[in-house]
């Protein structure tokens, strides 16, 4: 059996602006049980709210804006790449190694 490499990350979500309180928590800890499913973990995560964008996406110009950081292995960062941009309240993301 190959052990788990795991890397640093971060992602930044922008959610979309209609979003309640609620929905905002289901999405976070969705992305949180992703991750800890397989064998990562989440460090953090803040919400740094709603915030105008610099252009419009998919007619929305403002957004909210959410920002974790965690570690998982390469491969399964594919997948939740995958499934994120599948979710229609995630406006775009972005996952960066630290």
């Amino acid at each position: 059996m190959v052990a788990q490499r795991l890397r640093d990350y971060e992602i930044v979500m922008i959610l979309t602006p209609q979003a309640s309180e609620e929905e905002v928590t289901a999405i976070i800890e969705r992305v949180s049980g992703f991750v800890t499913e397989n064998g990562g973990s989440v460090e953090d995560h803040n919400i740094w709210g709603l915030r105008r964008m610099a252009y419009p996406i998919n007619k929305f110009m403002e957004g909210i804006y959410v920002l974790a950081h965690f570690t998982l292995d390469a491969k399964d960062v594919l997948e939740m790449n995958r499934t994120l941009t599948i979710d229609e309240d995630i406006l775009r993301f972005l996952i960066t190694k630290k």
